[in-house]
């Protein structure tokens, strides 16, 4: 190839790259600029959940700018452009806090294929728009917390928080004093070791071991399997508190507005996630 030739095709070539490089650069700017995915921005106003969010969009119910949408992942710029969802325009919903005294039995899930009840079937107008923050398992009952503010929730759940649950725990057989110090110290698990935890033996009786556990972890049945490493199996099992706030004397399957001041407690109840850099 021709000297002047070979100069004019790396100079093409180099201009389409930093073209490329430019529109890249473009983009990711306007992410950062942007700042939110559609999934996350409904979600943020309170109106269901990122999982819920993704359905809806899925089924072409949301516009953005006057265009349906069908990407969860598009970034937009929640101040410039218009939202609708179901043709109405996206507004922030007011928050809603709620705890909830859930009780054996109940499932942590709006919908239950098999008919089982559900934690939903105690809101009042079954409000489909609160989650729960974190879920206890069909036999776990005690306090719940239920939420439209998707901040608040992460703020609780998310694992570097490390926000204090505190369960009262009935075990099948008495355990001892070397095991409740195990339990303290750390247990391996297949997802690897747990975290310290605070356990107070609460009684002994007929062979068996009641104990308090504060844990500042949320695996799946974490406490349940902690306990079965001992060689036990959990008989029952109620988580009292979360953070700074614990269930009282609120009756088995009854709910209540959670107080700006319970919500600020439990907010600050953690240690504040590190941002990577």
């Amino acid at each position: 190839m021709p000297r002047g030739a070979c100069d004019r095709y790396t100079g093409s070539a180099g201009f389409a790259g930093s073209m490329l490089t430019l529109a890249i650069v473009a983009q990711r700017t306007e992410r950062t600029r942007a700042g939110k995915t559609l999934d996350r921005v409904l979600s943020k106003a309170g109106v269901g959940s990122r999982t819920e969010a993704r359905l809806w969009i899925a089924e072409r119910r949301v516009e953005v700018n006057g265009r349906v949408v069908a990407d969860p992942e598009r970034w937009i710029d929640p101040e410039r452009d218009k939202v609708a969802f179901d043709g109405k325009p996206l507004r922030a919903v007011r928050k809603i806090y709620l705890l909830v005294h859930k009780p054996k039995g109940y499932l942590t899930t709006y919908r239950d294929p098999q008919g089982r009840k559900t934690v939903y079937d105690l809101l009042p107008q079954r409000d489909r728009y609160l989650f729960p923050v974190g879920r206890l398992d069909l036999d776990t009952s005690g306090l719940l917390v239920m939420t439209n503010d998707s901040a608040f929730a992460e703020a609780l759940t998310n694992p570097e928080s490390e926000v204090p649950k505190t369960y009262l725990v009935k075990a099948s057989k008495h355990l001892t004093d070397e095991q409740l110090q195990q339990l303290r110290t750390g247990v391996t698990l297949k997802d690897g070791p747990t975290r310290p935890a605070l356990v107070t033996r609460l009684r002994d009786s007929g062979g068996r071991s009641a104990f308090e556990i504060t844990i500042t972890e949320g695996r799946n049945r974490q406490v349940r399997r902690m306990v079965e490493a001992q060689g036990a199996k959990v008989l029952k099992l109620v988580r009292v508190a979360i953070g700074g706030l614990g269930i009282g004397d609120l009756p088995v399957g009854a709910t209540r507005p959670l107080l700006a001041e319970e919500v600020r407690r439990l907010v600050s109840s953690g240690r504040r996630p590190s941002r990577s850099t």
